[in-house]
Parts: C-alpha cells; sequence; structure tokens
C-alpha cells in the first residue's frame, strides 16, 4: 500500500529577531496537531530549524491532500495566535493568505512531500535549512545521487549502477525537465549551477532498469516567498525528504556533502552569501550576523505507518570540522561588508530597500556623453 511522507514548515514568529522558535509557539503546534489529526494522519513529529517550525507527517492520502494540508496549516494558524499574543517578530509571516484554499502551496509554507511503496526497511532523512534559498540543495543532492567521489554506491552497488533521474524546476518561468543520470550528468550540472534559478525538484529511480514503477526517492521544497508574494516577505528556507539504503545512497553517503561547508544564497536580509554549517538541533539558533546559514538532518524509519526516531544526524564530532570551517569562512567573507560577493548581486537582492534607494538617486546620475565630460569629472 502507498504511503506518503508529508514535511511542512513555516516561520510564524521567533525570538528575538529571526533567531529561535519560541518553546510555547512550537507546543501550540504540536497540540493542534495531536488534537486534530488522528482520523488524517498516523503518524507525525515537531522538529525546528531558526526561527521555522517544521511538521514531519506519515498518511495515506497522497500528496497535496486538503485535509492533510488542512491540519498543517491550521497547526501554523494555532501557532501564530500566540506568536501575537507574545508579540513576536515576524508572528505568522509565512502565512500570506488569510483563508486556506486546499493545498498551502502558494500560501507561504514550504512543501516537500512524496508518496512511496514502502520497503521492508525504509529509512529516510529529513534536511531543514534556515536563511538559505530552495537552489542550496543543488549540489548535495547532486553529489548523493549522481556524483560516484561522493556515493561509491553508483559503482560498486548493481542496485545503483544504473543511475537515477533528476526533476529540475526553472523558478523563474515556471518550467521543468527529467534529466537522466549519469547519460545527461553535464546537461544537468549546466543548469543546477544558477542555483538561484534551476532547482532539483524530485529525484526517481528508473523505471526501464528496475522493471518497476519509478519512485521518488528524493524531495525538496522549491516555494519562492519573494515571488509568491511579490516582494520580500522572508527567506525561502528550504527542507527536503531524501530515501537511504537498499539501491538509494547509504545514509553516509547520503551526509557526506556537508562534511565540506560550501557557500549558499541567503543570511542576513537574505542578501548575502554565506557558508551553510551542518548543526544538531540544539546548535541552529541564528545568531552571527543572523546565521550563518545552517542545516540539520534528522534520521527516521518508517514502518506501518509509524515513524522510529529521529536520530539528530549532524550532532556528533565528525561534523565538527565542517562547522570549523563554516566558521572560518564566515570570518572572511564578513570583512568584505556590503561588497561582492559577499553581497549579493543587484538582481538578486530580495529586500526592497536597495531598489527603493536606486531609485531614489537615479535623478542625481549625469550622463557622460562625450570624452570631455569624463575628463571634467575625473
Amino acid at each position: 500500500m502507498k504511503v506518503t511522507i508529508s514535511h511542512i514548515k513555516a516561520d510564524i514568529g521567533s525570538l528575538p529577531g529571526h533567531t529561535t522558535v519560541f518553546e510555547p509557539v512550537v507546543d501550540a503546534v504540536e497540540d493542534y496537531i495531536k488534537s486534530n489529526g488522528k482520523n488524517i494522519i498516523s503518524d507525525y513529529r515537531i522538529s525546528h530549524i531558526g526561527d521555522d517550525i517544521q511538521i514531519t507527517m506519515v498518511h495515506n492520502h497522497g500528496v497535496d491532500n486538503p485535509d492533510v494540508h488542512g491540519l498543517a496549516w491550521n497547526a501554523f494558524k494555532a501557532g501564530t495566535e500566540v506568536a501575537k499574543k507574545y508579540g513576536l517578530y515576524g508572528a505568522g509571516q509565512d502565512l500570506l493568505k488569510d483563508a486556506f484554499s486546499g493545498n498551502v502551496k502558494g500560501m507561504g509554507p514550504g512543501v516537500a512531500e512524496m508518496e512511496i511503496t514502502p520497503r521492508k526497511s525504509e529509512p529516510f532523512i529529513v534536511y531543514m535549512m534556515d536563511k538559505t534559498e530552495p537552489g542550496s540543495f543543488n549540489y548535495p543532492i547532486y553529489k548523493m545521487f549522481g556524483d560516484p567521489f561522493n556515493t561509491p554506491g553508483l559503482v560498486i552497488d548493481p542496485n545503483m549502477h544504473a543511475g537515477f533521474k533528476f526533476e529540475v524546476w526553472d523558478i523563474i518561468e515556471g518550467k521543468r525537465i527529467m534529466l537522466s543520470l549519469p547519460e545527461q550528468t553535464y546537461d544537468l550540472l549546466a543548469l543546477i549551477g544558477s542555483k538561484g534559478r534551476y532547482v532539483i525538484k524530485r529525484v526517481y529511480t528508473k523505471e526501464e532498469h528496475t522493471k518497476l514503477p519509478a519512485e521518488n526517492v528524493a524531495v525538496i521544497s522549491t516555494d519562492k516567498l519573494s515571488f509568491i508574494a511579490g516582494e520580500y516577505v522572508g527567506k525561502d528556507d528550504p527542507a527536503a525528504v531524501v530515501r537511504i539504503q537498499s539501491g538509494l545512497p547509504a545514509a553516509g553517503e547520503a551526509l557526506e556533502p556537508f562534511a565540506n561547508s560550501y557557500l549558499v544564497s541567503g543570511w542576513m536580509r537574505g542578501s548575502f552569501n554565506g557558508p551553510l554549517m551542518p548543526v544538531g538541533i540544539k546548535n541552529s539558533r541564528m545568531t552571527r550576523f543572523d546565521g550563518p546559514p545552517r542545516v540539520a538532518a534528522l534520521g527516521f524509519v518508517l514502518k506501518d505507518g509509524r515513524l522510529a526516531g529521529p536520530v539528530d544526524m549532524f550532532d556528533d564530532i565528525a561534523f565538527d570540522y565542517a562547522r570549523t570551517k563554516a566558521l572560518e569562512m564566515a570570518d572572511y567573507l564578513r570583512r568584505m561588508g556590503v561588497f561582492e560577493p559577499h553581497r549579493l548581486p543587484d538582481d538578486d537582492m530580495e529586500y526592497t530597500a536597495l531598489p527603493k534607494i536606486l531609485e531614489k538617486l537615479s535623478s542625481k546620475f549625469e550622463k557622460l556623453s562625450d570624452l570631455n565630460e569624463l575628463k571634467e569629472v575625473q
């Protein structure tokens, strides 16, 4: 029987700025799920990273189900009421509509969900990022499912040797393309290197190789709040669900891409490049320059609609070096102040302040029409 894993997250208020979740708000979200989810979902877990509350749910209703999405939406609304009561910053900022319309897509919360045929043992990892954008998953997802230097199973495991199919979205023009690896590796890399536009949405097994229907084995939330709202209302803070083991990347292969910190876009005001730092949940507060950007990983096993876990996968000394390097990178970048490439290029700036400043200055610019004018200015 098919089972659906739905991971839905939102920033509905934080303490004191965009730093961390407030426990009474988290409790309100969990209380709502616990009281109202019995006939909708078979199990759930509540987690968080930075200022984002995350709900992982298991059910058999398929993706985009109104009851499941409505449960999460109303849970976030309940938490928002508590956030407003305490005057928390950004209370309800990811709830962009007043009324629920069937599912939460396009309404603010981030969604990563997949309908699967469970294996005898169904382990998976939920990755949660804060202070960055959906394209930040391009690098690690490619490494997990496409790079044999990261994932030797692609070479030595017969069940992985044929590779995987990648669904890539153009989030600017609203289009998608399916690419098959390894044969279209260079085509994939040509796109996903532009992480602000082309993002990996899903990864599938190859039907022609397994003789079974293609299975979704990874999914990433791709919600762009700046586009949904028409202006900057918050960072995207993506999440991903990745199935592991038994013909898929092993747990260690799925974690290995984060052993070396890499640069992502977001950080302070969604307008700066910064190092992505793998952390345990206890170290997921966003402090220095509202960051640095962070990723947490929770490991589960699914059986008969119930979840075992989670295991806090990055709460381990094996990732101390990655954290140290991320902090060194943060030091280097912060010395650059508002200069690129620490600050994002103008076209990528999410905050509306810079365009308004440029508009204010536009009438004061003088045209340099010939060389004599240039000399006068010099």
